[in-house]
């Protein structure tokens, strides 16, 4: 087994404990910070996400996993460059929209981006539109992500997609959607970007619309 593989596998196992004195040991051997991430953890943390998406893994599986990932990361961070995954990863803007005090999921998708690598801002609950229109400013995420949890609340979720566009900072700005109420024909009607029904499923997606995003931005 390589050492890429082990770490793999000490993710997906959510050995949180293991994983630094993998990530050294790789580090050892020659391979580098970016490797280790887009061939190692990133992979580990989408099939996490798979797996919970289809009730193979449950709610401890994907905390554990995401933290064992977190660890790896921040022990790489301050080795990868300019040109490293760092500077290459995008920031994402989340929050419970305004008259939402429901977090649980929102956090748990917080805590998967983070342990995929990216840099989230979290906003909080009850956040209200000018506020995300306010972080899109300040932090320039590639994604704003909203959450809501009751049918009352998920009215603002296209009031706030309106602010933004109102603002100026809808184009290039990914909109994913999520809550128990949300659906994919919600998603659609408020011209989102994405939409997932739980926070592998969350994380996965980002991944793949960044991954595609850049593709495309280096074909050009």
């Amino acid at each position: 087994m390589s050492i890429l593989d082990a770490i793999y596998n000490v993710v997906l196992e959510g050995k949180r404990n293991e994983v630094e004195g993998l990530v050294r040991q790789a580090l050892e051997e020659g391979v580098s910070a970016t490797d280790i991430i887009e061939k190692a953890l990133r992979p580990a943390m989408d099939e996490v996400g798979m797996r919970f998406s289809k009730a193979e893994f449950f709610l401890p599986d994907l905390i554990l996993a995401a933290e064992a990932t977190k660890r790896a990361i921040a022990y790489l961070r301050p080795l990868l460059g300019e040109g490293g995954v760092a500077s290459r990863q995008e920031t994402v803007v989340i929050g419970t929209v305004q008259g939402d005090l429901h977090d649980i999921g929102k956090n748990l998708v917080v805590a998967t981006l983070e342990g995929t690598g990216y840099r989230v801002v979290d906003l909080g609950v009850d956040v209200a539109p000018e506020r995300f229109v306010e972080a899109v400013r300040t932090h320039k995420p590639a994604v704003v992500g909203f959450s809501a949890l009751l049918s009352t609340t998920m009215v603002n979720i296209p009031r706030t997609i309106d602010a933004l566009r109102e603002a100026g900072l809808r184009e290039g700005l990914l909109i994913a959607v999520g809550g128990a109420p949300v659906t994919q024909r919600n998603a659609d009607e408020w011209q989102a970007d994405i939409y997932a029904p739980d926070a592998g499923t969350a994380a996965r997606i980002v991944n793949e619309k960044l991954a595609a995003r850049l593709k495309n931005q280096e074909v050009l």
